[in-house]
């Protein structure tokens, strides 16, 4: 196959666009039939490098369209093959790239929703990797031979670690409210606390979630007092679950009530009525030495709950999943539920979930990310944080003012909303470049290059701004993140 008529020279380019340059812009074939571009389209598929050259010439064209609209002229070396071959060459590395880009949370905010919340260790990223690229037992018994179930990897750990008798996983905690709702009250009343109403996440609200489910709502109480009696008198023959939601993302304080746990379990025990609690947010840990003060897990089966929902990825520290524990006539009823398979995990999430679990039962929380970074005192922070700015000054022009200072961090992911971590925060001001600007930079960084002494690929950062300074904050840079940090700092500041 013979390649198409090769685009036209500089000068001929030049002649010609002198009057309307639209005209000199290349049609695809034309394009495509650059030898520059057989490679390319050999290793990349023709399909995406068609599609790179018709998104190039559309570029283009918008492009001259406007510098014409402003100075009449158009800039004619764009039109040289060589610079088009390179842009289309560029667009087809962008058109292939991972929707999903890794990126650097030095905001401070621990369980950030919009950056997928905990990250999961080296040890669980290489089980999924090796559960993930191999068969596994998921669902086979291999001391016996047979079929069995994917609930043994996590149900004995997830009950042992809570207090509970038994447990399951579904994809997230909306899923486990949906499901215990669906599976113990379709139908029938729920009673729940008007001050339980609770929005969270992107509009997940619980009384939309317990009509989509078939409970009916029936609430009790007020905003702020909500008092035993209130539930007792609602009681009837229709009524077939006690809920109670742990308002993980907000706080009503002042005047002020609501009966405990223990006091409506014993009430739920008086009915024959089980008592189900949403705890949300998922702690295990007791993290109160951290100035942490959610609801453990076990606590609630210690106070009479039947079943308790939670998240995996917020507290919990591992992959996104919602937990059910709980009794195990009520579990199994949940597990018999035709929904339970539309919305069970995948082995990928068994894997993460498994590994995780096992640093609970070690008691090496450190090994849980999320954990580590909650755990760090401000002052650890603070010496890192110096250390860090001795090193990024080294690379910044002399005007250029950077501090550390104190600040706080805050857990994220609709947990702990009244609860911040103190910590020590890097400020940085410069006289040629705004805070806003630099923070844009940090997102959007310019093209990999030699900055220093070193070469690296620039990563994404996500940063905080404030009285127009920009400021990090270490607590949530994970290992070996720091020296791609620092080069992307500098180079948005410079």
């Amino acid at each position: 196959m013979s390649p198409a008529n090769p685009l036209p020279k500089p000068e001929a380019e030049t002649a010609r666009s002198a009057g309307l340059p639209l005209r000199s812009i290349p049609s695809v074939d034309e394009l495509l039939g650059q030898p520059g571009l057989v490679p390319l389209t050999k290793k990349s598929g023709r399909a995406i490098v068609t599609q790179a050259v018709r998104n190039v010439l559309a570029a283009l064209r918008a492009r001259l369209k406007n510098e014409d609209a402003q100075s009449g002229t158009a800039n004619t070396e764009i039109f040289s093959a060589a610079n088009l071959v390179a842009a289309v060459a560029v667009e087809v590395e962008s058109l292939l790239a991972p929707s999903l880009r890794r990126l650097i949370n030095a905001s401070g905010v621990v369980l950030h929703t919009n950056l997928g919340r905990a990250p999961l260790s080296p040890e669980t990223a290489a089980q999924i990797a090796a559960t993930s690229t191999h068969y596994s037992n998921l669902e086979y018994d291999i001391s016996l031979g047979e079929r069995g179930k994917r609930d043994v990897h996590t149900s004995r750990l997830l009950a042992e670690l809570v207090g509970a008798e038994a447990a399951i996983v579904v994809n997230n905690n909306a899923a486990a409210v949906f499901l215990v709702l669906n599976t113990l009250a379709k139908g029938s009343e729920v009673i729940v606390s008007r001050g339980e109403l609770i929005e969270i996440g992107d509009g997940f609200r619980i009384p939309d979630i317990m009509a989509e489910s078939g409970a009916i709502l029936r609430e009790v109480g007020t905003t702020n007092r909500t008092r035993l009696r209130d539930y007792e008198r609602s009681v009837n023959e229709r009524t077939r679950l006690l809920l109670r939601v742990h308002p993980s993302n907000f706080r009503i304080t002042g005047f002020t009530e609501r009966p405990t746990l223990e006091e409506l379990a014993g009430l739920g025990e008086r009915f024959n009525l089980p008592v189900y609690e949403d705890l949300g947010s998922g702690c295990i840990a007791d993290l109160t030495s951290s100035g942490i003060a959610e609801p453990v897990a076990r606590a609630s089966f210690v106070a009479g709950a039947s079943v308790v929902t939670f998240s995996g990825d917020k507290l919990l520290g591992g992959p996104q999943a919602g937990i059910i524990a709980g009794k195990k006539e009520l579990l199994d009823l949940i597990r018999l539920n035709p929904l339970f398979r539309a919305l069970r995990v995948d082995k990928l999430t068994i894997a993460a979930l498994e590994v995780t679990m096992k640093c609970y039962l070690r008691g090496a929380l450190d090994e849980i990310p999320a954990l580590r970074m909650i755990r760090l005192s401000a002052e650890e922070i603070g010496r890192h944080a110096l250390d860090f700015c001795e090193k990024l000054r080294l690379g910044l022009r002399p005007d250029v003012t950077v501090e550390v200072r104190a600040g706080f961090s805050v857990i994220g992911g609709g947990s702990t909303p009244d609860r911040q971590l103190p910590t020590h925060l890097i400020s940085i001001k410069s006289p040629s470049r705004s805070a806003t600007e630099m923070e844009r930079r940090l997102r959007n960084p310019p093209n990999p290059g030699s900055i220093g002494a070193a070469s690296l690929p620039l990563v994404p950062v996500v940063a905080r701004i404030e009285a127009d300074r920009l400021l990090f904050d270490l607590r949530t840079v994970l290992p070996g993140e720091e020296p791609e940090l620092l080069h992307a700092i500098q180079a948005a500041v410079a």
